[in-house]
């Protein structure tokens, strides 16, 4: 997964530094276009996700921080303001690991 994320970081990173090198015309297509507006959200998903799910060796784990997510997904849904979200998750997460979950 992280290579996967390292590998998208890179080729962002090269595809603004080609806007230097490469001509106008060819940056300005549909798919270059359409592929540089979803990009950051992939990325932002994929390190959501290593983050939340990621355990130690490569293992996928459940716990505070899968519920904090959850909750912050909920909060969203009910279209909460951004630092609102981050509170409830936060709050969530905080909630269940000081009761010994997760």
């Amino acid at each position: 997964m992280w290579t996967t994320v390292l590998l998208a970081g890179v080729l962002s990173l090269l595809t603004k530094l080609a806007g230097f090198v490469v001509p106008q015309e060819w940056l300005d297509g549909p798919l270059v276009s359409r592929i540089m507006k979803y990009l950051p959200i992939a990325l932002l998903a994929a390190l959501v996700a290593v983050q939340t799910f990621g355990g130690s060796g490569g293992s996928v784990t459940i716990d505070a921080r899968a519920a904090g997510l959850a909750a912050a997904v909920v909060a969203l849904c009910l279209r909460a303001p951004f630092l609102v979200v981050i509170i409830v998750a936060a709050a969530t997460a905080a909630i269940l690991r000081a009761f010994g979950i997760g």
